[in-house]
């Protein structure tokens, strides 16, 4: 009954509230204590009696009431982090404040006018009021800078979210803020060596506490995207400033805390349905702060981890960190982390967090599987981005591939979900962003024996073997709006065919499937950029036999079988009716992409679309290949030199005259690649078009192979009367070919670069995916958001 008298009375407060048409005085203590002093409401009873339109009609017709509200609320945040909160009452005084500044805060930023209200100062309250009591220097501090101190000294605060360290009680009095909060670590990893004791009631303070902070930083929601705009979020900016004397232990406690979960524990099956794992919505948490916090405009990112690899690059570099503004520390710090069992710490765990879906038992779901993967991934993209100390732990040794067969998993499992292409972009850009450096090439080819629950084709072969097969899977049945990835999807390929020693047949056979359908004359007329995979295709084709023959024997023997696809290609008539007669037999076939491309394939099974009544948050438009890759020319010594675009007409498929540069990743599937109608209105294929990019097809190499091996092949079938292509294959496997081809041409790598489109479309899907994970309680449920749309599939 007590429970059920708090609500009511909390109820009554806040109808109080919003049927008070005049002003009540912020000296009113009695008044406002309704809202947090005796109450014991949960963040989810808070979220039921506060309504939406409640906090909308008080912002509207009494908008000092609510602006008394958060300060008030504020207030006891930060008496409650100078004092320590010794009671338990003042303790569910501090998390009553913090469910409530929880459930109204989006409210405040979705209305223009009131955005900049907890940036302002309280009038006649001094620095937010009794919010500081030292004096002159503190006379100007905004609600804001308030609020987030008073979050980041309780996160900290003994006997609430982390250990007392005190003796006797007789300490009590001892002034919280003289704490050192590096020795209160939430847990073991970077930078600490001490395993605090595990405590639930802990781990649930710091989860309530990090909701709020998220819910700070989502301001960022309520502005629309433009990739123009590098303002940075002043809410993080501030937090992630020297301001805030507890970053570097927060920033290490919220990494140690992801990356030492462990969330199968000691094993027993069932377990996860028997107790509940308050650790896991902390982790989670921990994870969405993270990744909000180290968002960084892409220019500086890589100035950041440049200056923290050579600290002493003097003045100069000084002056350009004080131009861009304030530094943001979370950054600067994890640019930083270089010890070896740092780097392996934090891999291990993201690896074996990500991993977590795939494991398989005898005994169904009896081990717990996470959810968090999307967040994992950016987490894992930006330590790539921001320390290359990192990406070049991850790839010395076959670590890498502990990431390489997950990412691939949840590629594979979201193909065909239109709810998850956000999910298929940041894989493949983590993959492009990895394929730049030789390598990853190199571990690739490391024989795939795991049995990972992807239906995939039954092959025995390499981890490269397995990232051909699950490519061609996406490419040919895929969902429509994945067409603007299928230039990443190749691009990767093409970086890391230099370096692959030996394909299976069955990859080899989808390299040369792939190929056979893009380059049908009615696709390559009906897009002004079609061309381009298929330069990206004989590009792969032309790396593995310049660089890899000896050990390719499957794949000269596909190109062999489908010599016929080159021979057309060579041959492709550019007149103006065979290009009519191309596009109109299309028309009339009424062939889809899909329908075009897709073929049957052996042990596999088409994904499952998304539940009816999925949500899924809109995405902004994914830039060209050519906008988020740089082009480099591997010299002998191994060196990367940047090569300019028309140096290298071999690599045509970037330079060659293009129409739109930019595909739309999502609102608009009409005007993706590979859809029946993808070609631009006003734009036609004319004989010139096709001429200017057939003159630069880079078909030499293989012409000449086949001129070679295709005589040699049917003299041995005739001789010996063969039909068993495993002769072939051995009689292929001991040619050789030397002095035969052309001069090898230079290895060019496509290398990701940083620009502020792939940065806009970062923002719009980490807050995308972070909108939709938090959903008990609903913080952003049916509020104004601008900076993505949530459509329902």
């Amino acid at each position: 009954m007590g429970n059920a008298d708090t609500k009511l009375h909390f109820r009554k407060a806040v109808i109080q509230l919003t049927t008070k048409t005049r002003p009540v005085e912020a000296t009113d203590d009695a008044f406002w204590d309704q809202f947090w002093a005796e109450t014991s409401t949960s963040v989810q009873d808070v979220f039921a009696l506060v309504p939406a339109a409640e906090i909308r009609a008080v912002r509207e017709e009494s908008p000092s009431n609510l602006a008394t509200l958060c300060y008030k609320a504020v207030e006891r945040l930060v008496q409650g982090a100078e004092s320590g909160c010794p009671s338990d009452r003042e303790r569910q005084t501090l998390l009553n404040c913090t469910r409530l500044l929880t459930r109204i805060l989006p409210y405040i930023f979705e209305d223009a006018d009131w955005r900049g209200f907890f940036w302002s100062t309280v009038p006649g309250a001094g620095r937010a009021g009794r919010l500081d009591e030292e004096g002159d220097e503190d006379e100007a501090r905004p609600l804001a800078e308030s609020l987030l101190l008073a979050i980041s000294d309780l996160l900290f605060c003994p006997d609430f979210t982390v250990q007392t360290q005190k003796k006797s009680s007789s300490d009590a009095a001892e002034d919280v803020r003289s704490i050192d909060s590096c020795e209160l670590i939430w847990q073991v990893g970077v930078g600490f060596a001490q395993s605090p004791p595990p405590n639930f009631t802990h781990d649930l303070n710091r989860t309530e506490l990090l909701k709020l902070l998220l819910t700070c930083f989502s301001e960022a929601m309520y502005l629309p995207p433009s990739s123009e705009s590098r303002g940075l979020n002043p809410w993080v900016a501030f937090f992630c400033s020297a301001e805030n004397r507890h970053a570097l232990p927060l920033f290490t406690s919220l990494l140690n805390v992801v990356c030492a979960y462990d969330p199968v524990g000691y094993g027993f099956p069932y377990n996860h349905l028997l107790f509940s794992d308050h650790r896991e919505q902390l982790v989670e948490q921990a994870l969405q702060i993270l990744v909000v916090t180290l968002e960084h405009d892409g220019g500086s990112a890589a100035g950041a981890a440049l200056r923290a690899l050579s600290p002493s690059s003097g003045a100069a570099a000084e002056a350009e960190q004080d131009a861009a503004g304030p530094e943001n520390l979370f950054v600067n710090y994890l640019s930083r982390i270089h010890r070896e069992e740092d780097l392996s710490f934090v891999l291990k765990g993201l690896a074996q967090l990500l991993n977590n879906p795939l494991v398989q038992t005898y005994l169904p779901h009896s081990t717990k599987k996470v959810q968090f993967h999307q967040e994992l991934l950016i987490l894992f993209w930006k330590f790539c981005d921001f320390n290359k100390k990192f990406l070049f732990f991850v790839l010395k040794s076959s670590d890498v591939l502990e990431m390489l067969v997950p990412i691939l998993f949840y590629l594979n499992e979201a193909r065909a979900d239109q709810s998850r292409v956000g999910l298929m972009h940041i894989g493949v850009f983590i993959l492009l962003l990895l394929s730049g450096e030789r390598n990853f090439g190199v571990r690739l080819n490391k024989p795939y024996t795991l049995r990972v629950p992807m239906d995939v084709p039954v092959f025995t072969g390499t981890h490269a073997d397995l990232l051909v097969v699950i490519f061609h899977k996406i490419i040919t049945s895929g969902h429509q709006r994945l067409q603007p990835l299928f230039d990443c999807l190749l691009t990767i390929i093409v970086n890391i065919s230099p370096y692959l020693k030996s394909l299976s047949m069955v990859s080899a056979n989808k390299l040369l499937h792939l190929l056979e359908a893009f380059s049908t004359p009615w696709f390559l007329f009906s897009n002004p950029q079609n061309h381009h995979l298929v330069f990206f295709l004989l590009e792969v084709f032309n790396n593995i036999i310049q660089y890899q023959f000896d050990g390719n024997f499957n794949l000269v023997y596909a190109i062999i079988r489908k010599r016929n696809v080159f021979h057309h290609l060579a041959n492709l008539p550019s007149d103006a009716a065979f290009i009519h007669k191309a596009l109109q037999r299309k028309r009339k076939s009424g062939i889809s992409r899909s329908g075009s491309i897709e073929e049957s394939m052996e042990g596999s099974k088409a994904a499952a679309p998304a539940e009816p009544g999925t949500l899924k948050a809109s995405l902004e438009a994914t830039p060209g290949i050519d906008k988020i890759t740089e082009k480099s020319q591997v010299g002998e010594d191994g060196t990367m030199v940047a090569v300019p675009h028309s140096d290298c007409p071999q690599a045509a498929a970037s330079d060659a005259e293009s129409g739109a540069e930019v595909h739309h990743a999502e609102p608009d599937p009409a005007r993706t690649r590979l859809s029946s109608v993808s070609a631009p209105a006003a734009w036609s294929a004319d004989p010139d078009w096709v001429l200017c990019w057939k003159a630069k097809l880079p078909l030499q190499t293989i012409m000449r192979l086949l001129q070679v091996l295709v005589p040699q092949v049917e003299k041995i079938c005739i001789d010996k009367g063969l039909t068993d292509e495993s002769e072939i294959l051995k009689f292929l496997q001991h040619g050789t070919l030397v002095g035969l081809l052309p001069v090898p041409h230079p290895i060019l790598i496509r290398k990701y670069q940083a620009n502020a489109g792939t940065a806009m479309w970062f923002r719009t899907y980490m807050w995308g995916v972070i909108y939709l994970r938090n959903v008990d309680p609903p913080i952003w449920y049916d509020t104004d958001i601008r900076l993505f749309e949530i459509q329902r599939i």
